[in-house]
Parts: structure tokens; C-alpha cells; sequence
């Protein structure tokens, strides 16, 4: 962060520095005690096979991994520890976007404290998805467009092409940032010159230079990943339930405090003209040209709430204009006073809840809850009773028939041992198929599917013989009860289904 003559600018400076530092300090003690959840496993997997694109997603997140594990090892430690790194340069980003639009450090410190205290930089950065280089190249993205509204020279049009190409390394939300970007453009009159400006084309080839791995592992696997992602825009029917889900959640990611301050701050840029009027169209065209488009999808399909992502930078430098610069009458003040004082701690008492929530059950007297099924507690012990049953009956390989099941059987059981998903083999293209002649041998099928199993295996095998079950728990709570299954003697000489992948199906 910059340095600052003022005294006090100095005490705000270090109080940030120490705050974040002390966010992402506890973020690493977490990572090393919470198992992964099978998202994160399956993007390792990735990491051990890099390549310009996935079944799901672009490749940064892989290479975040990868960079991680090659410092620390394959732990969770080794897997999570860049990411929650990128909150170090992510809140530069933001300060310097804050001290440009803003002017001051007050705003800047506020806004990196606040976008830190968020359980989705929190969380986001702690359980490595796509969103946790996302929300860090958003940020870029925003620093980049300040410093071109700030020095007015059009170089900075290719940090911008940078910051949108490796957002969209990350994810394939970042193609909004093009829209919002041209809205801001034509909304502020002195910057329509840009619009004609070769700057803003080469800019826009810097992106098109990073984004093109993506675009040509898409051309050699029938765009299957352009097809899954973008085919989710399709309106196949009206549910606009959804819709109801999307404040809540928000509330709940962006913790009370900041979702008040955030709303606040849109409110007093729209119509307090709270900052210089090109300041203000930027920060909201980059919050609302995303969040217009999640609510248009809200009406026919589910939003997960970590899909907001990159609108939070935005939404950070919103409350904290909130918070330090805009003029309220006594409730507004008094209420933006609190919530300014009580965002960090609030977050961190979420993180901590959160985190011994996922970890134990304890909060909820050990029922299921929300996470129990996606953080991998209880994974370390099973995989040893796995691996026992494979050694006693003579197993090859072990089969599963999902990809979260897969990756944790490949990160908890023994480094080298044949792992591998039955079906949606598109997902493990870039991994190379598993050895031949481990195929050709027993194999140990893991189902979660109780009390039947998979009546297809019956079809597909001459013997399929349950041979045992593992319980993962956590805490008492069973969260999952897995059976064993034997199977041998493929009927078609391969017991992988190598079928289509829906999307090239229609």
C-alpha cells in the first residue's frame, strides 16, 4: 500500500496492513486444519494436468493450486495457500481504486478492511473455486479504469485487457465486464473519445491474447465448456421463486454490516451525487451490469450466491463511500457509524463460526447443515478403511461414480493410486485414462447411492458383489454411508462409460 505523509493517513495505512494481515493469518490456520471439499479436490486433479481449459471452468484455478502445492505440498495447506495470498495484492487493488475515485485514505482503508471482513473474500479465498482469482482480477480490473480515468494516458487500456483476460481465465462471468465497461464509457461524455480509440481495441486483444488457450481447448473438445456454461442463459421455463433467494444469501456473504453500507453507498452515488460523477457511473455500472443479469436469471434457474463475486470490489468501494464520505441525516449517520465500526468484527466472528461449524457440527447440536456435505470431514479416516478393503480383496482400481467422490478418493488415499470416475469421462480428458491394465482387474466401486446401489452395474459387469460399507462422519453425525462394491468382468471389455456428455447430446 502507499505510503502517506499525514499521520494520521500513516495510522490508517498500518491499521489496514494489520487488519488484513491478520484476516489472512487466520484464514491459513483454517486452511490447514479443514479438509477439502470435493470441488477442491477435483480442481488438484486439475492442477496435476494443466491445461487451457476444463470441462467446467477456464484453468487459473488449477494453476492456482498447482503454484500452491509445489510451495507446500499436497495438503490442504499446499492447495489453499495462494489463494488466500491473493487477498495481499487484491487489497492493493482496492486501495488504490478507493484513493483514486475517492480521493483520501480513509476511503481506501475502509474499503480494503470491508471487502476483507466479507465472508466472500473470507471464504472465497479460503476454499479454493474460481471465484478466488475472479474477485482478485476484478479488483484489477477496477484499478486498471482508475488509473485511466486518473492519468487520462491510453496505455492503461492494456492493464485493463490484462486484468478482464485473467478474469476470464478464472471464470466466464468476467465476459460481463466488456458490457459494463462500454456502458461507462457512453455515460460519461469526456470518455466517449476512448470508444474510437485504438487503445481500447488493443486493450481488448490483450484480453483476447490470454482468454485464447481457453477458446482453443474449447475448438479441439466440441466447445463442450462454452456450450455447459453459456447454455445455462437458456429461459426453458419461468420459476421466478428463485429471485427470493438472492437477497439473503448476499446478506449473509457480504455479512450485514457491509450488505448496509454497500446498499447505502449505491444509493448516495445514484442520487446523493456523492463523489465525481465518473467515479460514481463506475463503480455502479461494474456492480449493476452483473447483478441485472443474475436477477433476468434468477426468473428460471438458481443463482448460487458465490457467482457475485466480482461484483464485490465495487460493492466494497460503495461502503465505504457509505461509511466516510457521504453526508446522512441522524438515523442514516448513526447506522452507517455502527455498521462501519462493526464489519470487521462481525466478519471475522462469522469466518470463525463458519469454519467450527464445517469442521465439528457443533453450532447446530450436530444435525446436518449446509456444509457437511460438500467440506470433506471425516474423508482422511474412510479413505484409510478404503484402502484396507482394496489391499484385502485385490483391487486394481477404484471407480466412483461422481467427480466429487473421485477427487477425494484420489487426494485421501495413497499418492499413486488408480482412481477413477465411471462415467463423464469428458471431465478428465486432459488426465490421460487410467492404466490398462488396472482396469482389466478387480475393481472397488465406491457408491453413495443407498440402500439399492446402481442397478446398472449389473448390466455392466458379470460380478458386482457388495463386499462392505464406510461411514463418514462428522462428529456422531453419519454424513455419508458409502458401499463397497466388487466388480469384475466387464460385459463390453471396458468398464468406463465413455458416452457423450449431455451438452453434445441435444
Amino acid at each position: 500500500m502507499p505510503q502517506a505523509a499525514n499521520p494520521d493517513d500513516r495510522r490508517l495505512i498500518t491499521g489496514a496492513i494489520l487488519t488484513v494481515g491478520a484476516l489472512v493469518v487466520l484464514r491459513l490456520v483454517a486452511a490447514a486444519f479443514t479438509p477439502l471439499t470435493f470441488d477442491e479436490a477435483y480442481y488438484w486433479m486439475w492442477s496435476k494436468h494443466l491445461a487451457g481449459g476444463y470441462y467446467d471452468h477456464p484453468p487459473m484455478v488449477a494453476f492456482v493450486i498447482r503454484a500452491g502445492t509445489m510451495i507446500a505440498g499436497d495438503t490442504e495447506f499446499g492447495v489453499r495457500l495462494v489463494s488466500i495470498l491473493l487477498a495481499l495484492p487484491m487489497s492493493f487493488a482496492i486501495w488504490r481504486s478507493a484513493e483514486i475515485l475517492f480521493g483520501g485514505a480513509r476511503v481506501a482503508a475502509s474499503a480494503v478492511i470491508l471487502l476483507n471482513a466479507t465472508l466472500m473474500a473470507a471464504v472465497g479465498t479460503l476454499i479454493v473455486t474460481p471465484d478466488a482469482p475472479l474477485l482478485v482480477a476484478s479488483s484489477f480490473v477496477l484499478f486498471s479504469l482508475a488509473k485511466l480515468l486518473e492519468s487520462g494516458r491510453g496505455v492503461w487500456w492494456l492493464a485493463v485487457g490484462a486484468a478482464v483476460g485473467c478474469a476470464l481465465l478464472s471464470k466466464y462471468t468476467a465476459m460481463f465486464f466488456g458490457p459494463a465497461i462500454v456502458i461507462w464509457l457512453v455515460a460519461v461524455p469526456k470518455l466517449r473519445r476512448w470508444l474510437i480509440s485504438p487503445w481500447l481495441w488493443l486493450g481488448g486483444l490483450v484480453a483476447l491474447a490470454l482468454f485464447s488457450p481457453v477458446i482453443l481447448w474449447n475448438a479441439e473438445h466440441h466447445w463442450v465448456s462454452f456450450i455447459k456454461q453459456l447454455g445455462r442463459a437458456r429461459i426453458e421455463d419461468f420459476r421466478p421463486v428463485f429471485i427470493a433467494e438472492l437477497v439473503p444469501t448476499q446478506i449473509a456473504f457480504a455479512t450485514p454490516p457491509v450488505f448496509i453500507l454497500g446498499a447505502m453507498g449505491l444509493h448516495a452515488m445514484a442520487w446523493r451525487a456523492c463523489g465525481a460523477h465518473a467515479a460514481r457511473v463506475l463503480v455502479s455500472t461494474m456492480f449493476w451490469t452483473i447483478v441485472a443479469y443474475f436477477v433476468w436469471h434468477s426468473l428460471h434457474a438458481r443463482v448460487e450466491a458465490n457467482w457475485f463475486a466480482p461484483v464485490y470490489p465495487a460493492f466494497a468501494l460503495a461502503a465505504a463511500v457509505a461509511a466516510n464520505l457521504a453526508s446522512w441525516e441522524d438515523r442514516s449517520r448513526r447506522l452507517a457509524g455502527f455498521c462501519r465500526r462493526w464489519a470487521a468484527p462481525t466478519g471475522i466472528v462469522l469466518f470463525v463460526l463458519l469454519v467450527v461449524q464445517a469442521n465439528t457440527g457443533l453450532l447446530s447440536g450436530y444435525r446436518r447443515d449446509a456444509t457437511v456435505r460438500s467440506v470433506g470431514v471425516g474423508w482422511p479416516e474412510i479413505a484409510r478403511e478404503i484402502e484396507a478393503t482394496r489391499k484385502r480383496v485385490g483391487a486394481s482400481c477404484v471407480l466412483a461414480p461422481d467427480y466429487g467422490t473421485t477427487g477425494w478418493l484420489a487426494f485421501y488415499l495413497p499418492k499413486g493410486t488408480c482412481v477413477a470416475q465411471q462415467g463423464q469421462r469428458i471431465r478428465w480428458v486432459n488426465m490421460g485414462e487410467p492404466d490398462a491394465a488396472a482396469l482389466r482387474g478387480k475393481l472397488l466401486y465406491v457408491d453413495d447411492a443407498l440402500p439399492t446401489g446402481r442397478p446398472f452395474l449389473k448390466l455392466l459387469f458379470s460380478r458386482v458383489e457388495i463386499i462392505g460399507q464406510v461411514q463418514r462422519k462428522r462428529g456422531p453425525l453419519v454424513a455419508e454411508t458409502y458401499l463397497l462394491v466388487l466388480l469384475e468382468g466387464p460385459k463390453s471389455g471396458d468398464p468406463l462409460d465413455r458416452s457423450p456428455p449431455p451438452e453434445l447430446q441435444r
